[in-house]
């Protein structure tokens, strides 16, 4: 009996202290999150300033998100799994679900006692909550049945004409080809991913096949985003920006570097009614030639970062003797990222200064986005043309002082050599302060290349610069590409007209009427 009570003690003991064990690498660990979680909710969420001192972006941000709430989850069943009290958690608002989501009720009616049954219930009321629940892409396959009639007393066969597709006498729907195009254009989802996700639904689309479909997407499409290029070049004021697309070589199986080039309106900053838009062409080259040809017959304001190509475009114009003028606005939030550097580094005191002062710049902006074009230019210049004025002041005396080499150097001459770009803001309220409107239509397309690694070839490259320039417009005009591609290549496919290109556009969908 007491050897068995002994034996019972000590196998206590050991729970007990294995439980205190997890709990304290529990708490450990809650310590480290919540500490991280602070940190990052100070990045997106508090002032300029405070976000100025983590050099990570959205998506970074983004990420540590998901993964800090995850392992808080993580010890929070942990704890419960080992009967500890788990950590209190901030309480988090219920918003409650979009009305549009369709609602399925389930009514749970109670046991009635064994003492009660006979007698008459009154319903005094209800406890009701709501659970998101999700239903997965389902694969269906429509069969069009086209049936053959003849007249007994007449020659000839009648029968309903096939619908109209996109790829004729192929597997397709136009919604299935708008869905793996949204998937990979959109989403980031490489066809090599996709075409594992659909075996799982015994579905077999090889990632040639699909490859197959969405060249022929860029094709019937392309004239759409020519379209779009050209409304965005008809505009007063235009984003300029790059980015590498490495593609393969044909039959050496090695990659060369070409670039995916974005152009972007929004007038929405300035109170400007008209939609947003993207247009991006596919280049293997990151000359100004490339500039100058996508922006032929456009005059205006070109707001870019300082990359030479877009001078040397305006230089190549000037010897040509174009009529067409542009002119150049720069962009702060780049040369902000050059003394950001210099700033954490600690290098030296004109760095932190320069950081603090742009941190004032950013603060305007803030308080004038959406009011009028002269709104802006008289309220930058009653309070930014003056830190501007001694930020320029502060650089040219900065770099008397410091090494020629230097990284500090580097980053003042950047700002001398670009001045008149980098104040056309203050006198223009049309002009933004920096270019994120078309880094933040870049983006989307540096998140699939990372996941597809290359394009398949140039050929590929062109498809993927259509049918993004397509996706991200209607991303920015919030209309749901599915829906939008979905539908636009139904019309396609039944002919629909070329001189009502404008209707096609996404900032005009409407769904159509069904049935």
């Amino acid at each position: 009996m007491i050897i068995a009570l002994n034996a019972e003690k000590a196998a206590t003991d050991a729970e007990i202290a294995r439980m205190k064990a997890v709990q304290q690498k529990a708490d450990e660990r809650i310590t480290t999150l919540t500490a991280i979680l602070k940190v990052l909710q100070r990045a997106q969420n508090g002032t300029r300033s405070e976000r100025l001192r983590l050099a990570i972006n959205d998506e970074q941000i983004d990420f540590a998100f998901e993964e800090v709430e995850t392992g808080l989850a993580a010890i929070d069943s942990e704890l419960g799994q080992v009967g500890k009290e788990r950590p209190k958690r901030e309480a988090r608002p219920r918003k409650g679900f979009a009305a549009h989501l369709e609602r399925i009720e389930e009514v749970i009616e109670p046991e009635i006692p064994d003492d009660c049954l006979g007698l008459e219930k009154v319903l005094i009321g209800e406890d009701r909550s709501e659970r998101l629940d999700v239903i997965p892409p389902k694969f269906r396959v429509i069969v069009t049945r086209r049936p053959k009639y003849a007249f007994r007393e007449r020659d000839g066969v009648l029968q309903a004409l096939a619908p109209a597709h996109i790829i004729e006498s192929g597997l397709p729907s136009e919604r299935l080809l708008a869905y793996i195009a949204v998937s990979k254009y959109a989403d980031g989802l490489p066809l090599y991913r996709q075409e594992a996700i659909y075996l799982r639904d015994s579905v077999v689309l090889s990632r040639s096949l699909m490859a197959q479909w969405m060249g022929h997407l860029g094709f019937e499409l392309r004239i759409l985003a020519d379209y779009i290029l050209e409304r965005i070049k008809a505009s007063e004021r235009i984003f300029a920006d790059e980015t590498t697309l490495p593609t393969l070589v044909p039959g050496s199986g090695r990659t060369m570097k070409a670039w995916l080039w974005a152009y972007a309106c929004d007038d929405r900053p300035f109170g400007g009614s008209g939609p947003p838009m993207v247009a991006y062409r596919f280049e293997d080259s990151r000359g100004g030639k490339c500039v100058a040809r996508h922006l032929a017959g456009f005059s205006g304001i070109l707001q870019v970062d300082g990359y030479s190509a877009y001078t040397s475009m305006l230089k190549e114009r000037a010897k040509s003797g174009s009529n067409e003028t542009i002119k150049l606005a720069g962009c702060w939030a780049h040369l902000r990222r050059k003394f950001y550097e210099l700033h954490v580094g600690g290098i030296n005191e004109a760095a932190t200064a320069t950081i603090t002062a742009m941190t004032e710049l950013w603060k305007v902006e803030d308080e004038i986005r959406g009011s009028d074009a002269e709104t802006r230019a008289t309220r930058r210049q009653e309070t930014s043309a003056g830190i501007v004025a001694n930020l320029f002041q502060l650089w040219e005396k900065e770099l008397s002082k410091v090494s020629g080499k230097s990284k500090t150097a580097e980053a003042i001459r950047y700002a001398l050599t670009r001045r008149e770009a980098l104040e056309h803001f203050l006198t223009d309220g049309r002009v933004e302060i920096d270019s994120n409107i078309v880094e933040r239509a870049i983006r989307p397309q540096t998140i699939t290349r990372k996941n597809s690694l290359f394009a398949g070839s140039a050929g590929g490259g062109e498809t993927w610069a259509t049918i993004a320039t397509l996706l991200q417009t209607a991303k920015m005009n919030n209309v749901d590409p599915l829906a939008w591609l979905s539908q636009t290549l139904t019309r396609i496919a039944n002919h629909w007209p070329a001189s009502d290109i404008e209707l096609l556009m996404p900032w005009n969908f409407k769904p159509d009427a069904v049935g």
